[in-house]
């Protein structure tokens, strides 16, 4: 083999970069839904030919799908019959390598003068895939079939046709199937740009040095990762987060977890973790190894990813916990809430090992808030599905960013005029939460606070967020940020779900309001150590002198919107 100069190969690693990015784009521009037009929740990549592994993700994409999409890939490769050119399957099945089903990903074969290459795959987060509730997130799901459609791996386009009979089921089993057909079609165009300009780089510079080139960059990867885990220490490092509850038994669910540090190589121990739940926060184990990859290239951002990055990553199977969901448990909750629990126990386990390079918890919440109905004023039915920022953990060096989006992702809120001009619902309020920021000598940053209100019609209201019994907390001496807040307005009278963070099927009524406070960062070093410049400057711009609107008054107009019909 020709060996590659450093020049070629960063051309050919930008190269499968720029192919994915191109997917990512084409993907958000064309879908029909907000949530991946807006939020850009979704994800684009390129596979091995026959074992699945990460050669190259869009940098648009969301960070938990990064492993997530190895282990649909290769549910695809073990169970695909045949394969031909234009064939796209699909596939949600969270226990084949996805997380929830609301994750619905396409993988497509990507063939070069008639020979198989690589894998293409995306994920988007459709608004919703059936169940018992509009959106999905089923807070009291016991089974998964309650949750929604599942699917195994099925050809959905043959020879690049649409499988109408296929396409038919998958409709007549979703609420506003209708619309749906905007995102498939948005989804498979994705890959069909994908499949054009990867062909245009194996032109460029031929098949064989391409995939020489994927080697040496995975080779590459590898030795970055254990270069980087070389700095920490040896020794065992432990760490204990809670989940809230499952929806169903209200107790906390408990990630225990021992990093074991020997030489280039860590172990993740989550073996101790508490058993199988009966609510939706069981983790199938693809979600479950994924965070423990984000939360390690949280901490080593400069290694390249591909499948070498996670090969000093031991995770062994932590059999008989929540997290390794098995058929039929409830999984509307494990990447969007536990994965950011699994992060987080990584980062407190690795705090002391790495004070310069780690922070304090993030809001480790996606805040994932579901109100479907039908809108009076069009004939429609809707489901409207919005994920929100928190406020991100103080560092050695800064604050923390207030309104981030979550730990596991770049998705963020829609804007709320384009939600108010598809759906009915009007918001009140949406600020930053002052006073909500974990204090240290460096704060945590802010969460958010937003109310809802039902303008037409009648509706449902469930949501799965977490952090909502205990705040993010600090490290090194640092002050927990506050935790979650959900109050539900209803003819004038307050409720607080029992829950705190997790509830579903709440009846929505005109007027009805919904408000929502996410949690602030936590805070870094001892809050005594916070020098007076920062402490003016943060009494200087309000910072924790307003009260939450959770406990102001009942605001009259919003009883009254009927009026304003």
């Amino acid at each position: 083999m020709k060996t590659i100069d450093p020049v070629t190969l960063v051309v050919i690693q930008n190269g499968l970069q720029q192919v994915c990015n191109e997917m990512d784009m084409a993907f958000a521009r064309a879908a029909f839904s907000p949530m991946i037009a807006e939020g850009l929740d979704r994800s684009d990549g390129i596979y091995h030919r026959s074992t699945g592994e990460l050669i190259a993700q869009g940098e648009l994409g969301l960070p938990i799908f990064v492993g997530t999409m190895q282990f649909s890939t290769r549910a695809v490769i073990d169970r695909a019959k045949t394969v031909e050119d234009g064939d796209i399957f699909i596939v949600n099945d969270p226990y084949l390598g996805g997380t929830h089903l609301m994750d619905v990903k396409f993988v497509k074969p990507f063939f070069y003068k008639k020979q198989l290459f690589a894998w293409l795959s995306n994920t988007g987060h459709w608004p919703d895939t059936g169940g018992m509730v509009p959106g999905g997130f089923s807070a009291k799901a016991t089974e998964v079939e309650q949750e929604g459609l599942r699917l195994p791996p099925v050809k959905l386009y043959k020879r690049g046709e649409i499988d109408d009979e296929i396409l038919s089921i998958i409709l007549s089993n979703i609420r506003i199937a209708d619309q749906r057909i905007g995102d498939i079609r948005a989804q498979a165009a994705a890959l069909e740009i994908g499949e054009r300009r990867l062909t245009g780089l194996l032109d460029r510079y031929g098949a064989d040095t391409v995939e020489h080139a994927i080697e040496l960059l995975k080779k590459g990867a590898r030795q970055q990762m254990r270069a980087k885990i070389a700095t920490i220490p040896d020794g065992d490092y432990r760490s204990t987060t809670i989940v809230d509850s499952d929806g169903v038994v209200d107790e906390p669910l408990e990630i225990n977890l021992i990093i074991r540090k020997r030489g280039e190589d860590l172990e993740f121990d989550l073996s101790n973790s508490s058993p199988p739940c009966r609510g939706p926060m069981n983790s199938v184990i693809a979600t479950t190894k994924s965070a423990v990859y984000l939360a390690v290239k949280h901490i080593f951002p400069e290694v390249p990813i591909n499948a070498g990055t996670f090969e000093p990553l031991i995770i062994p199977v932590p059999i008989g916990t929540f997290l390794d969901a098995k058929y039929p448990r409830p999984v509307s909750g494990c990447a969007a809430e536990v994965s950011q629990r699994i992060a987080e126990a990584v980062f407190l386990a690795l705090a002391e090992a790495l004070p310069e390079r780690l922070f304090a918890a993030p809001a480790g919440t996606s805040g994932n808030l579901a109100i479907g109905g039908m809108d009076p004023q069009t004939g429609d039915s809707f489901v409207m599905y919005i994920v929100t920022g928190g406020g991100y953990g103080g560092s050695a060096e800064l604050d923390g960013i207030s309104n981030g989006c979550s730990t596991i992702g770049i998705a963020k809120t829609p804007p709320i005029e384009i939600l108010e001009q598809r759906f009915p619902v009007l918001f009140k309020e949406f600020a930053i939460a002052e006073g909500s920021a974990g204090a240290g000598r460096q704060r945590g940053g802010f969460g958010v606070r937003y109310a809802v209100a039902l303008l037409r019609g009648e509706a449902r209201a469930s949501f799965v967020m977490d952090h909502g019994r205990v705040g993010p907390p600090g490290i090194l001496g640092g002050d927990p940020g506050q935790p979650n807040r959900i109050e539900i307005l209803q003819s004038g009278k307050r409720m607080v779900p029992i829950h705190l963070s997790k509830d579903q099927d709440i009846a929505m009524q005109v007027g009805d309001v919904i408000h929502v406070q996410t949690p602030g960062g936590g805070g870094y070093g001892p809050s005594c150590d916070r020098s007076s410049f920062l402490t003016e400057r943060d009494k200087r711009l309000g910072y924790g002198m307003m009260a939450s609107t959770l406990n102001a008054p009942v605001d009259p107009v919003l009883l009254n919107l009927n009026a304003a019909e």
